[in-house]
């Protein structure tokens, strides 16, 4: 195949033609986010953290910054076939949080899921762990003070999954040195060089970091 066409258009293209037909609502939900300009993980990486969830059999995961619940029904859904258990969704705004409330409901997830209207990072400390599974979603510039805190509270074995960390291509502009960016760079250092973490980056839609606590 000619290399000129394995671009990163025709990749994630690709990538998401092979998730399985989704709900309804599920597809609602996305349908809301491309007509509004609102960032979710997306289709392919939506169904590749449901599958992290049904292949470690996930029981508590905490979500750092949760949006309208698109990843918190994937979580919940691999909660739901997992036989039980809680996914934390977290945010400040009351709005976001009705709306994910909504699409829940209507997915038939909501009592597999605790609603938190706080910071997400405070909410993580004052919330008994350990997790299966802690997703983080939150400003780019909080992510390396976030890392501390995400290892105390994550079980050995657990599983971190860290969103954005190819952040649109800005981390390999040199010349970026954003709040955001630098943020990105940092906790992408910190985690790596970590000997307690087995890490990955994975380069699907705006990569996603994997990594396992020993």
């Amino acid at each position: 195949m000619p290399k000129n066409l394995l671009t990163y258009t025709a990749t994630q293209e690709y990538l998401t033609s092979l998730v399985p037909p989704r709900e309804k609502e599920l597809k609602k939900m996305e349908d809301y986010a491309e007509n509004y300009g609102f960032p979710i993980i997306g289709t392919s990486c939506g169904y590749y953290i449901y599958q992290l969830a049904r292949m470690i059999k996930a029981k508590s995961i905490f979500e750092l910054g949760s949006g309208y619940g698109y990843s918190t029904a994937w979580f919940a859904k691999a909660i739901r076939e997992n036989g039980g258990g809680v996914v934390h969704h977290t945010v400040w705004d009351e709005e976001l949080s009705q709306m994910a409330k909504q699409h829940l409901v209507k997915l038939g997830s909501d009592k597999y899921v605790k609603f938190h209207m706080s910071e997400a990072v405070t909410a993580l400390k004052k919330t008994k762990g350990p997790f299966d599974i802690i997703f983080n979603d939150i400003d780019k510039e909080q992510y390396p003070a976030s890392l501390p805190v995400i290892k105390s509270k994550l079980r050995k074995g657990g599983i971190l999954i860290i969103d954005n960390m190819l952040w649109h291509g800005d981390i390999f502009n040199k010349r970026d040195r954003s709040p955001a960016t630098k943020g990105v760079r940092e906790f992408t250092k910190q985690i790596t060089k970590d000997k307690d973490w087995i890490v990955s980056l994975v380069p699907m839609r705006d990569g996603m970091i994997v990594a396992y606590k020993k």
